[in-house]
């Protein structure tokens, strides 16, 4: 297992609206290399807003980066989003695969080259 640093893996989360807003947003966090990948699947959510209880279809964004670009997926995360308090939560990859977490890493980094992750 790898030791806690700034390449190590993290895996953040979101919700947006609609499929064109994740495809939008996965295409700008991979290009600005905040992410490594990024997993869209629908999802049922079912939340409190406002004094209610909402059910809504939105798209679930799995969102894989390392600790050294968090804070910057943090700060530009919400630039993207189109809700007004927009979901980011993330976890801290315990353990994996060290040639994926190696892609992830390298991936995100912003004097990399594009490794696949094959390779």
């Amino acid at each position: 297992m790898k030791t806690m640093d700034d390449d190590n893996v993290m895996i953040a989360l979101t919700t947006v609206a609609g499929a064109e807003d994740a495809d939008r947003m996965a295409a700008t966090l991979v290009g600005e290399r905040l992410a490594a990948c990024v997993n869209v699947t629908a999802v049922r959510s079912t939340y409190r807003w406002q004094g209610g209880v909402e059910v809504e279809e939105e798209r679930l964004l799995v969102i894989k980066t390392t600790r050294a670009r968090w804070p910057e997926l943090r700060r530009r995360l919400p630039e993207l989003h189109e809700y007004d308090v927009p979901e980011l939560v993330a976890l801290d990859v315990a353990d994996g695969l060290d040639p994926y977490l190696d892609w992830v890493a390298s991936s995100c980094s912003v004097a990399a080259s594009d490794p696949s992750p094959e390779s």
